[in-house]
């Protein structure tokens, strides 16, 4: 029995198939530094806030933004679900304000090599989180790699942080485009919500937007949605500093009252009506870097 089928036969076993679903939401960027695992926690703190369970993700493997970023040093990984020394609920880290999240950790990037055992174990224990939460994000890794396409690719929410400058804009746009062109990609299938990030004021963000949606829909006729901004704000960049997320460090800042607003939006938007559940969403990753 060839990697393939063994995926196969493992993705329709029925324990991996969660009785309820978390919504499930990647966070990805068309390159580095713009803010995307600041957005990632903050909004995962504003939504606690708001009564609902989070666990973030993180997948942007061995580099460890979303630990950093919480000042707190996880003693486990994903990797000791895989190796099956832990159950995935175990190795949950909690972070303030009761988010709670799971570090990828390093080497964890050979997923396609697991063998038959290591799948079923990664894949139960994502249908087990798919149960312990509202709302789970998956924070990728930035850029336009392979390994953060097929996470965008087999997500149906995803938010886009970009900012003003022309290198970040030029990136996301690329980062769309070779989302377009990838194979299981289907833009019918998947709702991406542009954030706009560092920038002046409400109006700079929402001309970001219309630039860049004006150029999606016209040669990709891929359509985003606006989810709001977060401006520049130099109590957000001293948080960074202290290892803190600025919605606990300052939660009287500016950018702080931006995402509230954020999480309010996401809350009242409507699920997609194509949602998958992150052990699909991981299967979907694992079978397509497979395939290659």
């Amino acid at each position: 029995m060839d990697q393939a089928e063994q995926l196969r036969n493992i993705i329709k076993m029925k324990q991996i198939k969660p009785k309820t679903m978390a919504r499930v939401i990647t966070v990805t960027s068309g390159k580095g530094g713009v803010g995307k695992s600041n957005v990632s926690i903050n909004l995962g703190i504003q939504l606690k806030k708001l009564g609902l369970r989070v666990i973030i993700l993180d997948a942007d493997f061995g580099l460890a933004n979303v630990e950093v970023l919480f000042g707190t040093i996880p003693k486990f990984n994903l990797k000791d679900t895989i190796e099956g020394r832990m159950s995935l609920k175990e190795i949950i880290t909690q972070g303030p304000l009761g988010v709670q999240f799971i570090s990828g950790g390093a080497g964890v990037e050979g997923l396609t090599n697991l063998s038959k055992v290591q799948l079923g174990n990664l894949l139960r224990g994502l249908a087990e989180l798919d149960t312990m939460a509202d709302v789970i994000l998956v924070d990728t890794g930035a850029g336009i790699s392979d390994s953060v396409l097929e996470f965008v690719a087999a997500g149906s929410e995803v938010l886009l942080i970009t900012t003003p400058e022309p290198a970040s804009i030029t990136d996301s746009y690329s980062l769309l485009k070779a989302l377009h062109h990838y194979r299981g990609f289907r833009k019918e299938n998947t709702q991406i919500k542009m954030v706009a990030n560092k920038v002046s004021n409400s109006l700079e963000g929402r001309n970001l937007y219309s630039k860049l949606n004006l150029v999606t829909e016209k040669f990709m006729g891929l359509s985003l949605e606006y989810l709001g901004y977060v401006p520049l704000d130099e109590q957000l960049i001293r948080s960074v500093m202290k290892q803190s997320p600025v919605s606990i460090t300052y939660p009287n800042a500016k950018s702080v009252k931006a995402f509230e607003q954020l999480a309010m939006e996401l809350t009242g938007t409507q699920r997609s009506s194509h949602r998958r559940s992150l052990a699909e969403i991981f299967t979907h990753y694992i079978k397509g870097s497979r395939d290659k």
